[in-house]
């Protein structure tokens, strides 16, 4: 495109026309494009505010939009809809974006796309939406679908439901995975961490180099899986957890399945040569193994509604009846991990969901039709960990307040600076 238009605008309203024709691709794999690597880092950090501003508050704009279409009947072309989008955003939301600016390139973007007519449109609209009422906290439940919502309300109450929903209209906070043997790096600004002593949040700086960028909730899972001899990652990549699992287990046989090639590669490449993990290309509702393991994490594929900060499309795309098919699948995983696992071991089912479909109900089931198994309560593996130094004092009644059950794990994004994660042990009798 000519320069009339800014890198970053012009990459950012691709990525989005992108992500509306083809629903199956992700924000995360197109902001680490080549395209977007060749920008300059103010562009691409401008790129990425504009494509993941977007996706997280679209049904509001979608909703300014409209109300400013006061004589528009039909849909509008998808490149129209997306340069409005892009162009309320920064009116709406983005303090540093002059106004003449966001609505100028928002009309060339639709001038030099296949709907140069809509010009005019874009102008008066971008202009009425500039007058408008700014962006607040307050609408962070209109940008979720009203049935999610509604849903995490009657389950959790309207607090935390708020609270999640807040959450998710910010960049999450980047958590990076400090070993044992390591010092603080140089040129970061950290922070301490919630529940894992392992884990430090980055306050200023850039992370490069070695260091592992990995969820506090991620990690926490996989401190909660402790210790064996025989472990089993039965869903790996990408393979944050099972690094942990080596961290902890320094003379364990691990061994570490995924279903995908790829993910399974980059995860060899991630790990080293010298990891002494055994990768097995593996679909693990079929795993090939009898009682073979007394540790076994399940860290399940699954909606991954406790990640819709990082993963702003999913509440797009989500529907009721994911739920259901994610839980057929769980529940074969499930119970297929649970036949790997020795008289007296420990399995860790784990998922990034926040739907009662994919958490209790599937471990219900599947304790149901595998009988021998014993679901065991947390907080005395917590407090285990507390006293090891692995998870700071306090844990075990932030993560289980009051007299609150201790049979499942789970963390609220909003209610943590983190994603939300659910755990549940199960032990062979």
């Amino acid at each position: 495109m000519p320069n009339r238009i800014s890198p970053a605008r012009s990459a950012a309203f691709d990525l989005l026309v992108q992500l509306r024709q083809k629903p199956d691709l992700h924000s995360d794999a197109l902001l680490r494009s080549g395209r977007v690597n060749a920008l300059s880092a103010l562009d691409k950090n401008l790129t990425t505010n504009l494509v993941m501003g977007v996706l997280r508050w679209q049904l509001v704009l979608q909703q300014r939009i409209a109300e400013a279409l006061t004589k528009q009947k039909r849909p509008l072309d998808e490149p129209v809809q997306v340069a409005l989008e892009l162009g309320a955003l920064q009116l709406l939301l983005l303090d540093r974006i002059p106004a003449h600016a966001a609505i100028f390139e928002s009309v060339e973007l639709v001038r030099q796309s296949a709907s140069p007519y809509a010009t005019g449109l874009v102008n008066a609209v971008l202009r009425k939406i500039a007058i408008a009422p700014r962006l607040k906290e307050s609408d962070a439940l209109a940008a979720h679908p009203s049935w999610l919502v509604n849903r995490w309300t009657t389950a959790y109450g309207d607090q935390t439901a708020a609270a999640i929903c807040r959450y998710d209209q910010l960049p999450p906070p980047t958590t990076i995975r400090l070993d044992a043997l390591e010092s603080e790096p140089e040129g970061l600004e950290l922070e301490p961490s919630t529940y894992v002593t392992g884990a430090r949040r980055v306050v200023a700086g850039e992370v490069t180099g070695s260091l592992r960028i990995q969820d506090e909730g991620s990690q926490l899972i996989a401190e909660l899986a402790g210790r064996g001899n025989d472990i089993l990652d039965c869903c790996a990549a990408p393979g944050g957890k099972t690094a942990i699992l080596r961290e902890r287990n320094p003379d364990a046989l691990i061994t570490a399945c995924d279903i995908s090639p790829a993910r399974l590669k980059a995860m060899q490449t991630m790990l080293g040569p010298d990891s002494g993990i055994q990768f097995r290309l593996l679909d693990a509702t079929e795993l090939p193994f009898r009682q073979q393991f007394d540790l076994v994490l399940c860290d399940a594929p699954c909606s991954g509604t406790g990640t819709m900060a990082r993963n702003p499309e999913i509440r797009h795309r989500v529907t009721k009846d994911d739920f259901r098919r994610q839980q057929a699948r769980q529940i074969r995983l499930l119970r297929s991990a649970m036949r790997a696992l020795r008289t007296g071991g420990r399995l860790i089912y784990s998922t990034c969901s926040l739907e009662p479909e994919e958490n209790e109900d599937v471990v219900a089931e599947a304790l149901e039709q595998e009988p021998g198994f014993s679901l065991m309560p947390w907080e005395g593996q917590v407090r285990t960990l507390e006293k090891e130094r692995i998870l700071h004092a306090g844990t075990a009644e932030r993560l289980f307040p009051g007299n609150s059950s201790d049979r499942f794990l789970r963390t609220f994004p909003g209610c943590y600076p983190g994603d939300g994660f659910f755990a549940a042990c199960l032990m062979r009798d």
